[in-house]
């Protein structure tokens, strides 16, 4: 039987938070592990139970865009207007810290990520709850996150206190970060939110990576240094298809492969591109490969396979926050 509690009901989960508890909840991206983010011993029980590095900062979830004096010193007239164009959804703003989020939350920054999720349970629990909810994504650090409570429990089971059940998340990757301490804002992590659109907001918008000072503005963000979304298997990434088939038949037995949808010249041609391996799957859009992603990973390591193969998708506007994980899976970020 499950140590932690698998419940349903989201007023237990808002009751356990003010109480100071751990639960795991769903968003429309992945999984979170909720604590109250004005409380050290909360953070330093959730850090314990992640094994998650001190300096990795996490990500304060509130009820709605009204209630930001919860997390926040103050709010720059960037982060108000994305959150008015992009909020509830997959975008964590970060802004000026206020001095009532643990520096723990933080890792001593002076700045917090906000996010207001969109998934109805989730925003039900916060605003029943009525604090600033810190979550980190529900898995132990460094291994693919969880799009499903099944998942957390893997990971999570007897080191938390509650699973709030949901269904499976509709994104499949963590929220877009964007820096609104900058001016003009700089995205400091890929997500469903392109920069693209970011831009038609703010036209002098860049990603981090682009800039001469990257290193020091991604310690404000989650996922972007430490080893991230990885399985225990092996992951060999691929551009193209004619790969798979320098693959030894003994080779895939042990092994799983995802990619894009085949346009093989015949179903039988595609069909053989998967002959032999031990798991398969084929995405039919860039949304279905990101929304599936880390559960493939975790399929793969249930069923103790030594090596996932991956496409690796072209580098486009769509595509960014997909290609992030698949290289950071890889250990190639």
């Amino acid at each position: 039987m499950p140590q932690t509690k698998i419940i349903d009901d989201v007023n237990q989960a808002a009751q356990a938070l003010r109480e100071g508890l751990i639960v795991a909840f769903p968003t429309e991206t992945v999984y979170g592990l909720g604590i109250d983010a004005t409380s050290d011993q909360a953070a330093r029980r959730l850090f314990e139970a992640k094994g998650r590095p001190s300096d990795n900062p996490l990500i304060v979830h509130l009820a709605d865009v009204q209630r930001w004096p919860l997390a926040a010193a103050s709010m720059p007239d960037s982060a108000i207007e994305l959150l008015r164009r992009f909020a509830p959804g997959p975008l964590t703003v970060v802004v000026p810290r206020s001095p009532k989020i643990s520096s723990l939350v933080t890792a001593s920054l002076e700045t917090v990520g906000i996010r207001i999720p969109s998934h109805p349970q989730a925003r039900q629990m916060l605003d029943l709850c009525g604090r600033p909810i810190a979550a980190p994504s529900a898995n132990r650090s460094g291994r693919p996150s969880c799009t499903t409570w099944q998942a957390v429990l893997e990971d999570m089971d007897g080191r938390i206190d509650y699973i709030l059940r949901g269904d499976v998340c509709d994104v499949g990757l963590e929220s877009t970060v964007v820096d609104c301490t900058n001016d003009p804002p700089v995205v400091l992590r890929a997500g469903r939110v392109t920069l693209q659109q970011i831009r038609e907001v703010f036209p002098g918008t860049v990603f981090a990576r682009e800039l001469a000072e990257q290193d020091q503005l991604i310690k404000a963000s989650p996922g972007t240094r430490h080893a991230h979304y990885q399985p225990k298997a092996t992951i060999e990434l691929f551009e193209s298809l004619s790969y798979l088939n320098e693959i030894p038949l003994a080779k895939r037995a042990e092994s799983a492969v995802a990619c894009l949808s085949i346009k093989a010249a015949s179903p039988e041609a595609g069909r053989s591109s998967f002959a032999g391996f031990a798991m398969h799957a084929s995405f039919d859009s860039l949304e279905a490969y990101g929304k599936l992603f880390y559960e493939f990973l975790r399929e793969a390591d249930r069923r103790g396979l030594k090596c996932i193969y991956l496409q690796l998708v072209a580098d486009c506007e769509q595509s960014h926050a997909l290609r992030d994980r698949l290289l950071r899976a890889a250990g190639r970020s």
